[in-house]
């Protein structure tokens, strides 16, 4: 069976100041249909642009190599109406942020029948009612009345039930969800995330979920990837990846997590600070704030290593494994500084449990 997506040794660098710099580096990974793949990492590691990309949503000027795949044709090759069409109708996304994402002076109902009317020439009458039908399916009351409202009168989570109806309208293929939840207090975000996950199963998407939250990525998720500095640190089964991290990246971000069932004097951090791909050094690029780094490390930029099912780019694997989740719990903290609010796991305290997701 042929992946539904597939990024091949995925490169991009984008002019800033009057330079080209480095976003994505190498990052390959595929994705079956029905599946759903989560994307984690702090702020900057590329998440984001690896969705822009395989959207071909980049700026002028960006230098892009490798290959993305989808259904088999490559994405890059596409032009005007091909790639409208994959645009339309192969690829939703949702976005982060729902009130910049919508215009504010028009209603929601112009908002969810444009793409119908100009894309599938619908007629307005039969637009408007399956725009109701959709706003009913993702549990918003008197979807009706919704529709002659503007974005200002809708709450966050209301909004962000809207930015999901209009994805999943013309039934594409698979969803780009870009930190859908972030800006949702805990129980809204439990509820947004049941309804897309219901309507996902029920249509047979598949969904690039993209989360700060490693919990929130082991409930939604049957397989997660942790980016760092543009790269592809660890591809792992979600629940193996809490349970067995192959990676020290990984394996510091969940000693990171606060957990209701453990009381502890102050959580292990990372010490330094999150680098950028341009940014890089050469070799390992976590090796400077890494507890397990040694000489090796810094010896070019290691592959991707095949661990059973599962990747990892560590070269001191599988020596390392069983050793790092024991290690950052016995030290103090993972460096000297103190607990920050940009390291992944720690934004959320709350996030659903697989079971609410489910529900």
């Amino acid at each position: 069976m042929n992946a539904l997506l597939e990024v091949d040794g995925l490169t991009v660098r984008l002019p800033v100041a009057g330079e080209l710099r480095t976003v994505l580096r190498d990052v390959s990974f595929s994705l079956d249909g029905g599946k759903t793949l989560g994307l984690v990492g702090e702020s900057g590691s590329g998440k984001s642009m690896t969705v822009r990309t395989i959207a071909h949503l980049l700026p002028d000027g960006a230098d892009v190599r490798g290959s993305v795949r989808f259904d088999g044709a490559e994405v890059f090759d596409l032009r005007t109406d091909a790639l409208r069409s994959y645009r339309a109708k192969d690829v939703a996304m949702i976005f982060q942020d729902a009130r910049a994402h919508t215009n504010p002076v028009r209603t929601i109902g112009d908002f969810l029948t444009e793409a119908m009317r100009t894309n599938d020439r619908m007629p307005k009458p039969a637009a408007r009612r399956r725009a109701q039908e959709l706003l009913a399916e993702v549990g918003i009351p008197n979807p009706e009345r919704r529709l002659g409202q503007y974005p200002h009168e809708l709450s966050g989570g209301l909004l962000q039930r809207v930015m999901i109806a209009a994805a999943v309208a013309a039934r594409p293929r698979l969803i780009l969800a870009d930190e859908p939840t972030t800006a949702l207090d805990v129980t809204t975000q439990a509820e947004v995330m049941a309804i897309l996950g219901r309507m996902r199963r029920e249509y047979g998407m598949a969904m690039l979920f993209i989360t700060h939250d490693l919990e929130l990525a082991g409930a939604v998720c049957d397989e997660t990837i942790v980016l760092y500095a543009g790269q592809v640190m660890e591809r792992q089964a979600s629940v193996r990846l809490h349970e067995d991290p192959l990676h020290p990246y990984t394996a510091a971000l969940v000693q990171a997590r606060p957990e209701i069932d453990r009381r502890v004097d102050r959580l292990p951090v990372i010490t330094g600070h999150p680098t950028t791909a341009y940014e890089a050094p050469d070799g390992c690029a976590f090796a400077p704030r890494c507890l397990f780094a040694e000489e090796a490390c810094g010896a070019g930029v290691p592959p991707l290593l095949q661990i059973g099912p599962s990747d990892t780019r560590c070269v001191r694997m599988p020596a390392l494994r069983g050793r790092m989740a024991r290690e950052h719990a016995d030290s103090e903290c993972v460096g000297s500084e103190q607990v920050g609010t940009d390291h992944v796991g720690t934004e959320h305290l709350g996030s659903p449990s697989h079971e609410e997701v489910q529900r």
